[in-house]
C-alpha cells in the first residue's frame, strides 16, 4: 500500500467515525448471548446483522455458514491470488449479562461515558472484530486495499467454539492464509502498546458432590449425615496448599521452568502494583509464592472455583442439610499442558480425595491448548511498525493470562502464523458487569489495522 493510498483509508475512516459508532451500536443492541438458549433467536440475528456489514463493506462474497451449533460467518474479498491473505478471525457472540441490577446502564443499550463505550461485547469481541470490518471498508472503498482478505467471525466462542474445529477441517481450502489476524485481546495501556505473543489454555470442569438421597432436616439429621457443601468446601480448599501450590499429582510436570533472565524481561513491562490493588479495591495481592503478579497471570497455571452452589439460598430461613452441591471449577493452562490430560489428572484427583460419606460427578467442559506466538514472522514484524506508527513507539510483546482456544486450532490445523493484535484494556471489565471499551481505541485500532495491511503488502 502506498504512503498516498493509506492516507487516502486513513482519512475515510475520520470522515466516517459516526457512521461507524453507530453500526457497532446497532451491532452491541443485539443480545446474542450464546450460553443462554432464549438469546438464540438474537444470536442468528447478530450472525444476519455480520454478513450484511461485510457486503456493504466491499466484500465479493458473504455467507452464513450453518454448523450443528451457531453459524460462522464468512466473507472474502480476493484482488489477487498472488498477494498475501490476511485473514480475520472474531467473534459475535457475548457473555451472559447477568447481574443485571449491577449495571450503571442496561447491558443491550449501548452509551458513551467518560468517552467510553459501555455495553456486553463493546470489547469482548463485538468492538474488536468490528474494527477489521471498518478498516477492510475503509481500505475498500478507497481503492488503498493490498492484500486479500477473509472473514471469519464465529458464534461460539464463549461456549468454547465446538464446532468450529470441524469448519475449518471441512473449510481448508477456503480459509488459507498467510496470517490470522486476531484482535481479542489487550495492551499493557494506551501510553504503552504491546502485542500478545502469549497465551494460556483451559480446562473447565463441572464437580457435583451428593450426600444424602434427599435434602434433609438439619435438626433431625445434622452431625449425623455429611453436608455436601461442607464436603464441597473442604475438597476445594484442598486443591492448593498454603502457598497457592496446586496439590493435584502431575499437575506441574509438564510445567516450563523459564530462566531468569527471560523472567526479568517479562517483568520490564510497566506495572504498578498500588494502582493495581486500587483499580480492584483490594488491600493487597494473591497467588503462587515465588512469582510476581505478571509471572502470575503470564506463565505460571492457576486453578479457580467460577461459582458455587447448594442447597437453600431464597429469602429468610430454611434449615436444610442438602442432597447436593456443585461447582464450577477452571484451570488456566500453559505451553505444555494437555487440556484432556489436565482435565483426567483432576477427575482422577477430585474422585481420590472424596470421602466415603458422599459421591462425586466430574463433568468436564469446554478446554482449549495455550499457544505462542513467533515475535520474528513477517506479520509480527509488520504490526510492530503499525504501532510505531501510530503511538510513535514500539510495542512490548506480552503474555496474556487469558485463553483463545481456537489460536493452537489455527497453528496446527491451517499451518497458520497468527498474530494476536489486540486494544482493550485491563479497565474494559470484559465477562463482568459494565463491561466497556474505549473510543479512542475503537478509532486507533481501525487506523493501526489500515497501516497493518499496508506494512504486511511489503513484507518479506
Amino acid at each position: 500500500m502506498s504512503e498516498h493510498n493509506s492516507q487516502q483509508a486513513l482519512n475515510y475512516s475520520q470522515e466516517n467515525k459516526d457512521d461507524f459508532l453507530n453500526e457497532l451500536f446497532d451491532l452491541l443492541r443485539i443480545p446474542s448471548v450464546s450460553a443462554d438458549p432464549k438469546f438464540s433467536k438474537d444470536v442468528h440475528e447478530a450472525a444476519k446483522f455480520i454478513k450484511q456489514k461485510l457486503i456493504d463493506a466491499g466484500v465479493d462474497k458473504a455467507e452464513i455458514c450453518e454448523t450443528a451449533g451457531y453459524p460462522i460467518v464468512y466473507g472474502e474479498k480476493i484482488i489477487d491470488e498472488n498477494l498475501p491473505t490476511v485473514l480475520v478471525y472474531g467473534h459475535y457472540d457475548v457473555q451472559p449479562a447477568d447481574p443485571y441490577e449491577l449495571w450503571d446502564s442496561p447491558p443491550f443499550e449501548p452509551v458513551i461515558k467518560n468517552d467510553r463505550i459501555y455495553a456486553r461485547g463493546a470489547c469482548d469481541d463485538k468492538g474488536q472484530f468490528y474494527m477489521h470490518v471498518k478498516a477492510f471498508e475503509a481500505m475498500a472503498k478507497t481503492g488503498s486495499l493490498q492484500c486479500n482478505v477473509k472473514f471469519m467471525i464465529e458464534g461460539e466462542e464463549e461456549v468454547g467454539s465446538n464446532n468450529l474445529e470441524i469448519f475449518v477441517n471441512e473449510n481448508k481450502e477456503k480459509l488459507k492464509n498467510d496470517v490470522v489476524l486476531i484482535s481479542d485481546t489487550s495492551m499493557i495501556s494506551m501510553d504503552t502498546p504491546s502485542i500478545t505473543a502469549g497465551l494460556r489454555g483451559l480446562s473447565y470442569v463441572e464437580v457435583e458432590v451428593t450426600g444424602p438421597n434427599r435434602d434433609l432436616h438439619s435438626g433431625t439429621y445434622g452431625g449425623a449425615v455429611a453436608n455436601p457443601i461442607n464436603v464441597l468446601c473442604d475438597m476445594i480448599s484442598s486443591l492448593k496448599d498454603e502457598n497457592g501450590h496446586i496439590t493435584i499429582p502431575g499437575f506441574y510436570d509438564k510445567v516450563e521452568e523459564y530462566s531468569q533472565e527471560y523472567r526479568d524481561t517479562l517483568n520490564k513491562a510497566p506495572f504498578n502494583e498500588e494502582d493495581y490493588k486500587k483499580e480492584l479495591d483490594i488491600d493487597a495481592v494473591f497467588g503462587e509464592k515465588g512469582y510476581t503478579t505478571i509471572e502470575r497471570i503470564g506463565i505460571r497455571p492457576t486453578l479457580d472455583v467460577n461459582g458455587i452452589w447448594g442447597g437453600y439460598i431464597g429469602e429468610g430461613a430454611k434449615t436444610v442439610l442438602p442432597s447436593k452441591a456443585h461447582a464450577k471449577i477452571s484451570m488456566r493452562l500453559v505451553p505444555n499442558q494437555e487440556s484432556d490430560e489436565i482435565t483426567q489428572l483432576f477427575v482422577d484427583h477430585f474422585n481420590n480425595i472424596a470421602p466415603d460419606y458422599v459421591k462425586v460427578k466430574v463433568t468436564p467442559h469446554h478446554g482449549g491448548e495455550s499457544a505462542v506466538v513467533s515475535t520474528d514472522s513477517p506479520a509480527f514484524r509488520a504490526a510492530e511498525k503499525a504501532f510505531k506508527d501510530g503511538w510513535d513507539k514500539k510495542p512490548l510483546p506480552t503474555r496474556d493470562g487469558g485463553s483463545i482456544p481456537i489460536v493452537a486450532l489455527f497453528e496446527k490445523k491451517l499451518k497458520s502464523d497468527v498474530l494476536l493484535m489486540g486494544f482493550g484494556l485491563d479497565k474494559d471489565a470484559i465477562h463482568s458487569p459494565n463491561e466497556s471499551y474505549g473510543v479512542e481505541n475503537f478509532f486507533k485500532g481501525i487506523d493501526t489495522i489500515i497501516r497493518f495491511h499496508g506494512h504486511f503488502a511489503k513484507a518479506e
